[in-house]
Formats: structure tokens, C-alpha cells, sequence
């Protein structure tokens, strides 16, 4: 499999042990490539959820900023029913992390929540967008 079309999303984090972790128990996402980073006490994770070729580069290095992505920039990733979003938000609620209570928007959108990563980037949990469906019906 070779890369071609759209591989990554980076974000700078300040620490990258917490985001691998908000990204392993929200996103079911695990880490697939880490080095050190350029800067000392920085490093870099590739995580994926491995379902595609498609990773978040996560990036530490002490004396970089950005901005967050948010409040409506997002990263969206998908759940295997309204359960799942269901339960994930009652954790992130406990978690202090909770942005958007599950909310029922209807097709295409769904049902959905909002939680905020370590770096307070946004991530939505959903279930049934149909994205696969919207993607292969489009015209080419």
C-alpha cells in the first residue's frame, strides 16, 4: 500500500503521554510510530486507529504553540452505536472533558458529542454520519 491522498492531521501538545492517552480512551487509538522530536524534552507520535492509512501526528516540543482546533474545528471519529457515544461521553463528563452533550442532529449528521482533548482540540464521537456512503455515491 503505498501513501497517496490525505495521511495526517498534526497538532502540537504539551504533553504527549496525556494526549496518547485521551486519544487511546476516547478514540480508540494507539501509537504506531514515536520518536524524539527536534527540540530537547519534545517527541512526536503517529496514532492511528488503523483502520486506514490515515494517522494524527501528535507533536511535543517546549517552546511551540498553537492554537486548538475548535469551536467548531474538529476531528471526527466514529463509534459502532449510539451506546458507545453514549458511554464515552458519560466518562468524559466525569472527566471534566465533556464539550457538547450527545445530541441527535438527524441524517447526514447523526448522533453526536463533543469532548476536549488535553490541548483543548475538539473531538467528536458519532454515529451515523454514513461518511463511506456519502464518499463512494459522490460524483467523480
Amino acid at each position: 500500500m503505498s501513501d497517496l491522498g490525505l495521511t495526517h492531521v498534526a497538532l502540537v501538545v504539551k504533553d504527549l503521554d496525556a494526549s496518547i492517552a485521551f486519544y487511546a480512551k476516547y478514540g480508540g487509538m494507539s501509537v504506531v510510530q514515536r520518536r524524539p522530536g527536534h527540540r530537547e524534552g519534545g517527541g512526536v507520535a503517529w496514532i492511528s486507529d488503523r483502520t486506514r492509512p490515515f494517522v494524527i501526528v501528535l507533536i511535543q516540543s517546549p517552546g511551540l504553540e498553537d492554537t486548538p482546533l475548535g469551536p467548531v474545528g474538529h476531528l471526527g471519529v466514529a463509534v459502532a452505536d449510539r451506546g458507545e457515544v453514549d458511554r464515552l461521553a458519560a466518562e468524559a463528563r466525569r472527566d471534566g472533558v465533556l464539550r457538547k452533550e450527545p445530541t441527535d442532529s438527524g441524517p447526514p449528521v447523526g448522533y453526536w458529542t463533543y469532548l476536549a482533548d488535553p490541548d483543548g482540540n475538539i473531538l467528536e464521537l458519532s454515529y451515523g454520519q454514513d461518511v463511506a456512503l456519502a464518499v463512494e455515491g459522490a460524483e467523480k
